[in-house]
């Protein structure tokens, strides 16, 4: 499969807004049911919010993008001043699943910040096809997990960049 990873554009954020909403349902209708999904893309996912997320310091914000100008992933991921960079999105549009995309957009995001020294995420614990990807990309879940309103997630992170050699 034939794609270019790039920063995401501000006039195509309703087509990654699609790509979230179909990729949440297909992943979350069966943990929370599609009522409270739509729920969730409709206040995470809103447009307001992928607008402000184009601006922030220190954020990438990827595509991945078919050569026929299809948006096939997207990932987004922020740089702390410790060197921590927090990954709070990776999805591949599902008819897209298991083709390198994933794991092309984790190598993105992961080198965006050179200066990078740990990857951090979080998966909701009944996510089993993130808990696996993760698990075989060398994330290493830890004992805490975070509380929301939805769930209980899992934390995992890797050392990135040259603390990957530092071990």
């Amino acid at each position: 499969m034939s794609f270019l990873i790039r920063p995401a554009r501000h006039d195509e954020l309703a087509s990654i807004r699609d790509l979230l909403v179909e990729t949440w349902h297909d992943t979350y209708d069966a943990i929370y049911g599609a009522e409270r999904v739509t729920a969730i893309t409709n206040e995470w996912h809103a447009l307001d919010r992928l607008v402000r997320a184009l601006g922030r310091q220190s954020h990438a914000f990827l595509v991945a993008e078919a050569s026929d100008g299809t948006l096939l992933a997207t990932a987004s991921a922020t740089l702390g001043n410790d060197g921590l960079v927090t990954l709070a999105r990776l999805y591949v549009r599902p008819g897209c699943q298991g083709r390198g995309l994933g794991t092309a957009m984790l190598r993105a995001c992961e080198t965006w910040f050179p200066q990078g020294r740990l990857m951090r995420l979080e998966i909701e614990t009944k996510n089993a096809r993130a808990r696996a990807f993760y698990a075989k990309r060398g994330f290493a879940e830890l004992p805490d997990h975070s509380q929301s309103s939805e769930h209980q997630n899992i934390f995992c992170e890797k050392a990135i960049g040259s603390a990957r050699f530092c071990r």
